[in-house]
């Protein structure tokens, strides 16, 4: 509880109700968080309430806040401009903060003969360099395409010193290397292949097609075939790199592809940079977890954007999901480039395509913090706006119910976190109250004693014990083996434990397949997901396997129970006991009479008949 609440509170009942902007600070009087408003007063309110239901990290801010300041516009889009200039000039900790890993980058021709194109970070080695690129992407992208097209090596061998030492590699045998090492190109011809390339760089396709369509007509005319088929393949591969590009150049004209990828309270998003129809470059963001936001992309852009020159300002924005002040957003970028610029959220054909790639983009950087594969984290994400869940389920729960006609009664619980198994938290249940086959009463019991044990554990006082209990965290997600019946069962208990939980079903199709995700009030659809699909699958037949292995396993031990009381003295309670003390046969059939007798508490007699069953049975 802040201290400070009393007078923050009495301050804030007398603020405007105009729109503005709101900056709270510390007691070190530092600037901790920056805010807009269409409504200062009950923008303002919200944060100072007696009973206020704020999220850990607003909780946390709150907290800190010692005063505040305020600016009053004369409208919520100025607002909306001011806010981002202060956060740009203040960099409040509490506010979403771009930084990526830009810097200087260059291209390298390398001293001759036999120079190489590569892209460096640094301008202070020897040769020939192009730049600076602000974009590392663009750099490396350049080089690689360059490369690739005149089929200039790539290797580390050095030239002339390695020719003919080598066989040459897999690049000159699929096409993409002319094969120095095999000792057959002259220096002269490697340096107008490399000149050719740098032309490329500096003066993109069409120049340098039409200098080597002159260069190739020449060569024919002096009957130099050789030299004219090396450059009409150079051609030839130029204008292929172009038609492919031209495939997307309709939808991909200065345009901007922005999407994001979430795990835990870690956010990264990327921005594919279209300039002229090509991929001109490519910006990362990780968004740090103390900032304040709901939806970080809705705070990216504006931030983001208000930091771009005009000239780098895109005439369309795709994005994955339209921000709350879409509207407000685009009037801000249109003003400040002097033209319209449009925000679009395109649901199929070849922009959502580019929507899905930018999003594959960002999960890779975000797996790459979260030591997650990109195909993981975007399944989480995939299954979180299937069932309408307003984060990703990092700890999903999904359990299962088997047995064999009334007998062996148990049920599996599975843990997958992250969108990993998680094995030790996984947990077996032998149902205790049910005496007849009912599955739905089986799961009730089993899912009231799971969260039993959780308000136990949130009871217990040893800090280090409680996080070791696995019963001591709540899911994000429970997944049910079954349909709609089973969720209905289990709704009710859910609700009557005060616990708000996102609870579903898991159905199977007539091949015992994952069909559908169940609900309430229907079934979901989840096979067009193809990520979020594979993980429900991956997770049902996970928590089938679980239980089944246990059922198996316990109705095995009742057979061989049953088969120790054959002798005489020997109870279903003392055959329990002795299983329990020797866990698998080679233990049971490793004890003494002696050890027997003492185990089941019966005497020496009928310890040595027990030896002498025990002995005869099979040893699987």
């Amino acid at each position: 509880m802040n201290p400070r609440l009393p007078y923050l509170q009495r301050k804030t009942a007398a603020l405007t109700t105009n729109p503005g902007v709101y900056i709270m600070k510390n007691a070190q009087e530092k600037i901790i968080y920056i805010g807009k408003a269409k409504n200062l007063r009950n923008r303002v309110t919200s944060y100072f309430r007696d009973h206020p239901d704020h999220t850990p990290k607003t909780a946390q801010m709150v907290s800190q806040v010692y005063d505040y300041d305020f600016i009053v516009t004369a409208s919520e889009y100025e607002a909306l401009v001011l806010e981002c200039s202060l956060i740009k000039q203040h960099k409040p900790r509490y506010n979403i903060l771009l930084k990526d890993d830009k810097g200087y980058h260059y291209i390298r021709i390398s001293p001759p003969p036999y120079s190489r194109i590569t892209a460096e970070l640094h301008a202070d080695g020897e040769g020939t360099y192009l730049g600076p690129y602000m974009s590392g992407f663009t750099a490396r992208q350049t080089v690689n395409a360059v490369n690739r097209m005149f089929r200039l090596p790539t290797c580390h061998r050095a030239f002339p010193e390695s020719f003919r030492k080598e066989r040459p590699c897999l690049n000159y045998h699929i096409g993409q290397c002319m094969g120095v090492c095999r000792g057959n190109i002259s220096e002269q011809a490697y340096a107008e292949a490399v000149n050719d390339a740098v032309r490329f760089i500096r003066n993109g396709g069409d120049h340098t097609i039409t200098a080597l369509e002159q260069r190739m007509l020449a060569a024919a005319d002096r009957l130099d075939f050789e030299e004219a088929a090396r450059l009409r393949d150079r051609i030839a591969a130029i204008r292929s790199a172009g038609e492919k590009q031209d495939i997307m150049d309709a939808v991909t004209a200065d345009t901007d592809v922005i999407a994001a990828a979430e795990s835990n309270d870690t956010t990264a998003i990327s921005v594919l940079i279209y300039r002229g129809g090509r991929l001109y470059d490519q910006n990362s963001f990780l968004i740090s977890s103390e900032a304040l936001s709901e939806q970080p992309l809705d705070d990216f852009l504006p931030q983001y954007y208000s930091s771009r020159e005009k000239g780098d300002l895109p005439k369309v924005i795709l994005v994955e999901r339209m921000p709350a002040e879409s509207e407000l957003l685009c009037e801000m970028l249109s003003e400040r480039a002097g033209r319209t610029v449009s925000l679009e959220q395109p649901v199929r054909g070849a922009r959502h395509r580019l929507v899905l790639m930018a999003k594959h983009n960002a999960g890779e950087k975000l797996s790459i913090r979260a030591g997650r594969t990109g195909r993981e984290l975007l399944a989480l994400e995939e299954l979180a706006g299937a069932l309408g869940l307003e984060r990703p389920p990092m700890r999903i729960e999904s359990y299962d119910i088997s047995n064999l006609s009334s007998s062996a009664m148990v049920a599996g619980m599975v843990v997958f976190e992250n969108g990993r198994p998680l094995k030790n938290a996984y947990r077996r249940f032998s149902i205790r109250e049910q005496q007849q086959q009912n599955d739905y009463a089986a799961m009730q019991e089993v899912i009231r004693r799971r969260f039993g044990e959780y308000f136990k554990a949130q009871e217990e006082t040893d800090e280090t014990a409680k996080a070791l209990n696995a019963f001591g965290v709540l899911p994000d997600l429970i997944l049910l083996d079954g349909g709609q019946t089973h969720v209905s069962a289990i709704a009710p208990i859910l609700e009557e434990l005060g616990l708000q939980i996102p609870l579903y079903g898991m159905v199977k199709d007539s091949k015992h397949r994952t069909r559908a995700i169940a609900a309430n009030g229907g079934e979901i659809a989840v096979r067009e997901q193809k990520a979020a699909f594979a993980l429900l699958t991956r997770i049902q037949d996970e928590v089938h396997r679980f239980a089944i292995t246990y059922m198996k396993s316990k109705h095995q031990k009742n057979s061989y129970a049953l088969t120790l009381t054959q002798v005489p003295g020997i109870g279903g309670k003392k055959a329990q006991k002795l299983l329990l003390t020797y866990k698998t046969r080679a233990q049971l059939k490793a004890a003494t009479p002696e050890q027997l007798a003492k185990t089941a508490g019966v005497g020496p007699e009928t310890g040595l008949a027990l030896f002498e069953l025990i002995r005869e049975l099979p040893d699987s």
